[in-house]
């Protein structure tokens, strides 16, 4: 009877023991907190709890770190009833990040399992207190966080300034999503953001059958949305241990936030309690002192300006480099022949290509329009670095400015930076000749304006050579050097190999520039060039004129590829209108087109002294004047090579232009074999 009886209450104390041990397990797997008054959570660094129960993760002070952990691990290896390894587990939480300023503030903050609450090396800023940037990604961290993150970090491939992330081992998210929730009522997401100081709600669910995480993030205000924020695959059998510690770590770094825990719910293998959003502690008020309300002004506003000031700078200097030009005190007396650079640039939109309207050996030509009068100009480029004796090249442009006559481009400036000089010129609307000339791509001049241009350009040769203060010698007159204005009048232009010298004195030059086809042969011998050796290159021009074509064509017959060779035997043989233009079509007078042809080759006599002077030119052009006749019988008309000519004694030559080698260079090119 008395064994029975021990029996029956050996059995009654074991059944009562069981069902102890089983409610104490039940009770170690899961918590609620409705703040935490008496909580016995392991604090660590700034975190603490306010006496109305409210868990302060951190405060406004920068570079910190707060921690608050449950006290026990939690034991993963066996679940409650068969002793099989379980990994589910469900939580939720209210927070809330308060920011230093109002749009900006801490890092933010990560919801943690992890095997230790030692975080000792831990780093604040963006590794939220729980790694450092030698422990961030090893597989021996067996961690699991949630972040909350309200800072974006490159570091970290963040998404934005505004996510939730899930982390394993590594701060670099595995999945990632801007912070939003779904409202059912509207079938859409809403935006939230961390750092708006209000109260919002999270729910952690793993499910380790389906192995899905899933986050789900909304106002305190709502209830649970049907749709998570992420929903991530994830097997965490690799990183859970036996035994884990579950709480939140927070960081703050050169702007601070406090980060604020109101409730916590716990379940290891269940679903965690629901809050009750009525039972949570309240925030503190939020004291707008008048320091901290000066420096949320302040802050911003000295950063505003320090950053206006700094970029200011930078761009007074981007500009000043832009438009750096070059002056010296000697370019005083020429202030108002000189434009800024500044001015040319904008008046060329930069000096794009759509703006070019020509180049050349000297350089580019662009248009433009003035910014202040906006008026219509031409912009030479010519590289600085070609051009000896500034000095003396920068006066004679500036008196080029001074030269006035209705058929000269008038050059209006100039400007002078490193590298490079710029001409300002009056723009010719129609371009220069030798487009109409010699293109067939474009319409042909008739014989009224080929001659009108003859005229016009003769006489501004006679103003160059007697009229004006100096003697001018242009040197380069070609077609491609006579621009056409709206009239299609001709005006001479391009005076970049130009030389100006006092009159009854010697130009002091002795260097052979030019066009081949239009420099005269004692120019090529001596290299000195007179008012002869510009009438030998009017007359090339005359040839082009009336024959249409330029004056060395090599791709011609041999009795045609050098113009005033072909000019002079059609002559000697009484067929010299043969040479004309034969766009034309015939349609000229006779007398004009002879007159221009033989004057044409008179001004091509080897010997100066046989050429006539440009006022007798225009006399002849103009009917004023007959045209003397040429002898062309006999040894009168020898042609001879220019290096048999004595001084003073000489016979009516033509001199042809195979005299020089004309092969070995462009017949349009100006050439400049030494200085100036």
């Amino acid at each position: 009877m008395m064994i029975a009886s021990f029996k029956s209450l050996h059995f009654l104390l074991g059944l009562f023991v069981s069902l102890k041990l089983l409610a104490l397990a039940q009770e170690e797997n899961h918590f609620i907190y409705h703040g935490f008054t008496g909580a016995n959570l392991l604090l660590s660094e700034i975190a603490k709890i306010h006496p109305n129960g409210l868990l302060e993760l951190t405060n406004t002070s920068t570079q910190q770190i707060g921690r608050a952990f449950f006290p026990f691990p939690f034991q993963f290896n066996t679940s409650l009833f068969n002793n099989s390894r379980s990994l589910s587990f469900s939580t939720q939480f209210a927070f809330s990040m308060v920011p230093e300023l109002p749009t900006l503030g801490g890092h933010g903050m990560a919801f943690t399992i992890s095997p230790s609450v030692n975080f000792t090396g831990a780093w604040a800023t963006q590794y939220l207190g729980i790694l450092n940037s030698t422990s961030n990604g090893l597989s021996s961290n067996h961690l699991l966080a949630v972040e909350l993150d309200a800072i974006r970090s490159l570091d970290f491939k963040d998404i934005n300034d505004n996510h939730v992330g899930i982390d394993v081992n590594d701060l670099t998210s595995i999945e990632s999503a801007p912070v939003t929730y779904f409202s059912g009522e509207e079938n859409e997401n809403k935006s939230l953001a961390l750092i708006s100081g209000l109260v919002m709600h999270v729910w952690i669910d793993y499910d380790e059958v389906e192995k899905l995480l899933n986050v789900t993030v909304a106002p305190i205000t709502r209830t649970k949305p049907t749709l998570p924020l992420l929903s991530t695959p994830l097997d965490l059998s690799s990183v859970m241990l036996d035994s884990m510690y579950v709480g939140f770590s927070s960081s703050t770094g050169a702007v601070a936030s406090s980060h604020y825990i109101l409730g916590w719910s716990f379940n290891r293998g269940g679903q965690a309690q629901s809050l009750d959003v009525s039972k949570l502690p309240s925030l503190p008020h939020q004291r707008k002192s008048r320091k901290k309300s000066h420096l949320r002004i302040l802050v911003p506003a000295i950063t505003a300006v320090i950053l206006l000031v700094a970029i200011s700078g930078a761009a007074y200097i981007i500009r000043s480099k832009k438009y750096e030009e070059l002056r010296e005190d000697w370019e005083q007396e020429y202030g108002p022949q000189r434009f800024s650079y500044k001015d040319l640039y904008k008046a060329t939109t930069g000096f794009t290509d759509r703006k070019l309207v020509g180049s050349g050996g000297f350089g580019k030509v662009y248009r433009g329009v003035l910014p202040s009068s906006k008026m219509q100009v031409a912009i030479k480029k010519v590289s600085h670095d070609s051009i000896q004796g500034t000095k003396q090249f920068v006066a004679e442009i500036v008196s080029m400015g001074r030269l006035r006559h209705r058929n000269l481009v008038q050059l209006l400036g100039y400007c002078r930076r490193k590298g490079e000089l710029l001409l300002v010129y009056d723009y010719m609307p129609n371009g220069s000749l030798d487009k109409l000339l010699f293109r067939n791509d474009t319409p042909s001049l008739n014989w009224v304006q080929r001659y009108q241009v003859l005229r016009g350009v003769a006489s501004a040769l006679i103003y160059l050579h007697e009229e004006w203060e100096q003697v001018v010698l242009h040197r380069d007159v070609k077609a491609s050097n006579i621009l056409l204005d709206d009239d299609f009048n001709g005006r001479l232009g391009d005076f970049g190999l130009a030389k100006f010298y006092d009159r009854g004195a010697n130009p002091q030059t002795t260097c052979v520039v030019g066009t081949v086809g239009y420099i005269a042969p004692e120019v090529t011998r001596t290299g000195r060039a007179t008012t002869s050796s510009d009438v030998f290159a009017f007359g090339t021009f005359m040839l082009e004129m009336a024959c249409g074509r330029k004056p060395v064509e090599p791709e011609q017959s041999a009795e045609k590829m050098i113009l005033v060779d072909w000019v002079l035997d059609s002559w000697k043989i009484g067929d010299i209108l043969r040479t004309g233009d034969p766009r034309l079509e015939g349609n000229y007078v006779v007398e004009e087109m002879e007159l221009v042809l033989r004057l044409g080759l008179l001004c091509s006599f080897s010997t100066p002294q046989a050429r006539p002077s440009m006022r007798q030119i225009s006399q002849y052009l103009d009917g004023n004047a007959s045209l003397p006749e040429m002898p062309l019988d006999g040894a009168s008309i020898g042609l001879m090579p220019v290096s048999h000519e004595e001084p003073g004694d000489f016979t009516l030559s033509f001199h042809r232009s195979n005299d020089y080698s004309a092969h070995s260079f462009s017949s349009t090119d100006s050439i400049l074999s030494c200085g100036r």
